[in-house]
């Protein structure tokens, strides 16, 4: 089962959503407030996946330098409503992406 964490930014409740994996946020680890870069650091080989919708992230990081794989979503309403249509997008991207890699889901 994946290990999955998700940003500060994304709906907690989309969790209940996706149940193939083990999700966690990260106000549950006690990280919320981390810049990107100390994020990914603690993140990194403790989770598989990091799910957000920090547009800058890409731009900021090299992700490659990390054992974590990022799932991007790009949307202009990041509401639990708007979210839960693109479940399927969301799962397929957790279930493809590699460490050190973004893969990029757009709900627009």
């Amino acid at each position: 089962m994946k290990r999955v964490l998700f940003d500060e930014n994304m709906p907690r409740n989309l969790r209940r959503d996706l149940p193939a994996f083990a999700i966690r946020t990260v106000q549950e680890e006690r990280w919320a407030g981390l810049e990107n870069g100390n994020l990914l650091r603690r993140a990194s080989g403790t989770f598989d996946v990091l799910i957000t919708v920090d547009q800058r992230l890409r731009f900021q990081q090299n992700i490659s330098l990390y054992e974590i794989g990022i799932v991007l979503i790009e949307a202009y309403d990041t509401t639990l409503p708007n979210l839960r249509k693109f479940t399927s997008d969301i799962e397929s991207a957790i279930n493809s992406v590699l460490p050190g890699e973004i893969v990029v889901v757009t709900t627009a």
